[in-house]
């Protein structure tokens, strides 16, 4: 079935006889297997679209259908053969083998797959019922029909024998005339079938014309809500860069919060230290004291031996005064030993020669 096809089997007309309804709709992103591989999935849409479950009551059969814009994505009857299958929390699919494909949709939350997964079950049971009673109806007809097939050979088979060759002559253009007008009625009978099945296909043709330009109008409507919806998509996304900047400076800000964690640490281990040493700090003060008392001494002595200082300085200053002056006497009274010396020596040379002379 191509698009139009299936657009047009979606129709709604007044009569609730004559329409197919939707009966479930949800929002789910729709993946194909692919085909070649029959293991991947290939992306049906590039974003959520609408999925559905619609009744047909001429047909009294369900599909499950979801259009992209124009384009039909999921157009599959469902039959009491048909299983779908929970994958995960939030993904399922079910194996359609008239389109001999598998379908698979990814929902927004584990209760959209629930409720999704509830319906097929209500839908592929009430698939189940309607053939049944389809199957009913077959076997009832064909059961009347076999037994009209009966009973009509009979009638001509008792007729054939009871009459004389004269009868059967006579009664022979009769049952020629007789077919004749049968088939005559018969003609006409289709004919007027034919008529009112045209007149219907001509109702219907309107209708599917009424309501293709209906999903026209519709088509356009989505393609312009497709359009806003682009739109806030590309406003949320740059909603998204700025959360996402926003969330790069939490980081920033969260490591920079982390680092002056870090220094406060320090600090309050230093200001752990600190205290630690404050501890300490009245003995060191009790030191301090004995020591500035113990300086004080050390100066009050110091001062004392500076004045003893000055005073030997001063005896040291008179001694060196009386030892020149003891020098310049000394070498005075030298002086004068030497000029004795040299008397008593000139005295001793004059004493000699005297001797010498006696």
């Amino acid at each position: 079935m191509n698009n139009a096809e299936a657009l047009i089997g979606l129709r709604h007309t007044c009569d609730p006889a004559d329409m197919e309804q939707p009966i479930f709709t949800t929002r789910a992103h729709v993946f194909q297997i692919d085909p070649s591989t029959k293991k991947n999935w290939v992306p049906g849409s590039k974003q959520a679209v609408t999925v559905s479950y619609f009744y047909d009551s001429t047909r009294n059969s369900y599909r499950i259908i979801s259009v992209d814009g124009t384009k039909v994505i999921i157009n599959s009857t469902i039959t009491p053969n048909m299983n779908f299958t929970k994958t995960s929390q939030k993904f399922g699919q079910w194996a359609d083998s008239r389109a001999n494909t598998v379908f698979g949709l990814g929902f927004a939350s584990e209760q959209q797959l629930a409720k999704f997964a509830e319906k097929f079950l209500e839908v592929k049971e009430a698939a189940k019922l309607a053939r049944e009673k389809s199957q009913e109806k077959m076997e009832t007809s064909s059961q009347q029909s076999q037994e009209s097939g009966r009973e009509t050979p009979s009638g001509n088979q008792a007729s054939s024998f009871n009459g004389t060759d004269d009868e059967k002559i006579s009664i022979g253009p009769e049952n020629e005339a007789l077919k004749s007008e049968a088939e005559q009625r018969k003609c006409e009978l289709e004919l007027e079938a034919l008529t009112e099945s045209n007149a219907r296909l001509q109702e219907a043709l309107e209708e599917q014309k009424i309501s293709a330009e209906n999903w026209r109008s519709r088509v356009t409507q989505s393609q312009a809500e497709e359009n806003q919806l682009r739109n806030q998509i590309s406003e949320l996304e740059l909603q998204c860069k700025e959360v996402n900047l926003e969330k790069e400076r939490n980081v920033q800000l969260t490591l920079r919060i982390q680092q002056l964690e870090s220094d406060l640490q320090d600090k309050q281990q230093e200001l752990e230290n600190l205290c630690k040493q404050a501890e300490i700090i009245p003995q060191l003060m009790a030191e301090c004291e004995n020591l500035t008392a113990k300086l004080q001494a050390a100066e009050l002595k110091s001062q004392d031996l500076s004045e003893k200082l000055k005073l030997l300085q001063g005896e040291i200053d008179g001694s060196q005064h009386k030892h020149k002056n003891m020098k310049t006497e000394l070498k005075k009274f030298m002086d004068v030993l030497d000029g004795k010396i040299d008397e008593l020596h000139e005295v001793r040379q004059g004493i000699s020669k005297l001797g010498i002379d006696n």
